[in-house]
């Protein structure tokens, strides 16, 4: 099985490979929301450190499995122990969670990538009613690009308790967003070893671009200071540290048993070690250096809206008083309040609800996350760019190769244990189990087209993997340094990579690192406990804008059966060995 057993054709082709799956969205939406909710530059520190303690060491422990033992995670913790083949499954269950909503992604991606060449951009301006009289009244409540994202993509319904039917338009995007990764996988790691130059180099050439297009941009300069002025007051908050350490964890792609599969088609002698700190580094200095490329957007997006709200007042005021226009700045506008409070005082009152505080900082604060800053607050900068088409272009194209890097990872972490099976693959060739792993996933993958598709998105989203990857990735490291054997695994590390074993990866993965994500763990579990109902976020057609829900019963209910459906493969695996290995032995004490 060893010898047969397909390889990457070079080292490289497997770093790029994990970098394609390490660095993803998260890398691009969420590492600048945190850093912009605690403390900027601040956020830095806790981040590094839990780069150091937790990323890198677990990484190199996941990649180390899978090279030693050239198997899927189903078999690879199968063969340290029979009673942790459920730890594999668990990987499995959870990759395939992940694989269901994630390429959605992907779908909103061709959406946006085939509107980018209108011109103008389907979401530069708000719509005409069907009167012709004004606009659609939901669009100037909230916005042109929140109107085309809720609206023209989604078409949102009010809750989740409204599920409405299939939007066709994302259906066909999402099949084709699969087409495209069966496409990609079709030949195992022949075909993904060639695409993964591609979907890991093509996103650094678009950020590139766009850094220099941001940083020409009239008021990136206020995007960057205010991500580099730390606030180090919040390196008391412990939410911080939770939140630096979750990044890492989930960025990294730790516990999906994608990273297990992608080293198993590694050289038995292969360098892990380097590897694991070339690909944690590239992924957090990417993190970086997209939030340099987010900000400077950023700023230019405040900046306008800043600098248009000061425009409406004065001219407002202008237009009611008659008055000269003046240099267009906040002191200017506040004299000309003072001057009209002294002058017209009754006049400037009744006035006055119509005018709204304009406030750089408060445009700064505005703190978006997810899809949120990828689909609306990024294209609300991108439409007053100039030749803003073929930015947009740019941009979706990159978010597209960072979700497609994202699920070569996600569905070698499915279809390795799979191909790894005796049965299945001497029955079905790896092009039909690619096929039908991919149809599966797309059937389901329909829900999250409906009208309350974004709900069920943001539930799988939020509850499919955290706690569920915490207990695996924590078992993993007791299997190795407790089950398996912290000085055995030395000895076989020091076989593969040629020297010993730094004394700094093995306090990391005996101590450090396990009661890390037990506070982790604890961390959540009493989050949730205090929080006490779980909620979403809905959107108000009527007002414009978000509003907080309950979730009803049966939602509930489907998010206890993910996490669930998920961590019980642990014991349950252990538990089914138990009673098979007993029923052996009364087997066979019945036959003496």
């Amino acid at each position: 099985m060893e010898k047969s057993r397909p390889l990457w054709d070079n080292p490289l082709q497997f770093v790029f490979a994990c970098i394609s799956y390490a660095v993803g969205l998260g890398n691009v939406w969420r590492f600048p929301y945190l850093c912009q909710m605690y403390g900027g530059g601040g956020f830095l520190i806790p981040y590094l450190i839990m780069l150091i303690v937790e990323g890198m060491p677990l990484l190199f422990l996941e990649l180390s499995v899978g090279q030693h033992m050239r198997q899927g995670s189903i078999g690879a913790w199968k063969t340290i122990s029979p009673y942790l083949s459920g730890v594999g499954v668990a990987s499995v269950v959870v990759s395939f969670f992940l694989s269901m909503y994630y390429n959605v992604i992907n779908a909103w991606a061709f959406w946006y990538l085939f509107h980018s060449f209108q011109n103008p951009l389907p979401w530069a301006a708000c719509p005409l009613n069907s009167n012709h009289t004004g606009y659609i009244e939901e669009c100037e409540k909230a916005s042109s690009t929140q109107y085309f994202w809720y609206r023209k993509t989604l078409n949102i319904s009010p809750s989740i308790e409204e599920n409405g039917s299939i939007q066709w338009e994302q259906a066909m995007c999402l099949i084709l967003a699969w087409l495209t990764v069966y496409l990609c996988i079709l030949r195992g790691t022949e075909s993904t070893g060639k695409v993964v130059y591609l979907t890991a180099s093509l996103p650094y050439l678009v950020l590139i671009i766009y850094l220099i297009k941001a940083l020409t941009l009239h008021g990136a300069v206020n995007g960057l200071v205010y991500m580099f002025t730390p606030k180090l007051e919040q390196l008391a908050n412990p939410k911080a540290w939770i939140n630096a350490a979750t990044q890492i964890f989930f960025s990294l792609g730790l516990g999906f048993g994608s990273l297990i599969a992608f080293a198993s088609y590694n050289e038995p002698n292969n360098n892990c070690e380097k590897h694991a700190i070339i690909v944690s580094l590239i992924n957090s200095t990417t993190s970086v250096f997209a939030s340099i490329v987010t900000f400077s957007i950023y700023g230019f997006k405040a900046t306008f809206n800043y600098e248009n709200c000061l425009n409406k007042a004065m001219l407002l005021l202008t237009n009611a008083f008659d008055l000269e226009e003046g240099f267009l700045t906040a002191d200017n506008l506040n004299h000309m309040k003072e001057q009209l409070m002294a002058t017209h005082p009754n006049e400037y009152v009744e006035l006055l609800p119509q005018i709204k505080n304009c406030s750089l900082e408060a445009e700064l604060d505005t703190a978006v996350q997810g899809t949120g800053l990828a689909f609306i607050v990024y294209s609300e900068a991108i439409k007053n760019m100039e030749v803003s088409q073929l930015y947009s272009v740019l941009y979706f194209f990159m978010l597209l190769m960072l979700g497609i890097g994202s699920m070569l990872g996600n569905t070698a972490a499915i279809l390795t244990p799979l191909t790894d099976s005796k049965f299945l693959s001497t029955h079905l060739p790896k092009e039909v189990i690619s096929g039908i792993v991919c149809f599966i996933n797309c059937i389901v993958g329909l829900t999250f087209t409906m009208e309350a598709g974004n709900y069920w998105f943001d539930i799988f989203n939020d509850y499919a993997a955290t706690l569920s990857l915490l207990l695996i990735v924590l078992v993993e490291i007791i299997a190795v340094c407790y089950v398996y054997g912290l000085r055995r695994f030395e000895k076989d590390l020091h076989l593969m990579i040629g020297h010993k074993l730094s004394w700094y990866w093995k306090i990391m993965w005996a101590f450090a690192s396990p009661l890390l994500i037990i506070s982790l763990f604890i961390f959540y579990i009493t989050d949730y406990i205090l929080t006490g109902t779980l909620q979403y976020q809905a959107w108000d057609a009527t007002q414009g804008h978000l509003v907080t829900k309950d979730y009803p019963s049966y939602a509930l209910a489907v998010i206890g059966l993910l996490v669930a459906s998920s961590t019980m493969c642990i014991p349950l695996g252990a538990l089914a060995i138990f009673i098979k290995r007993r029923l052996k032995r009364e087997h066979r004490s019945t036959v003496a």
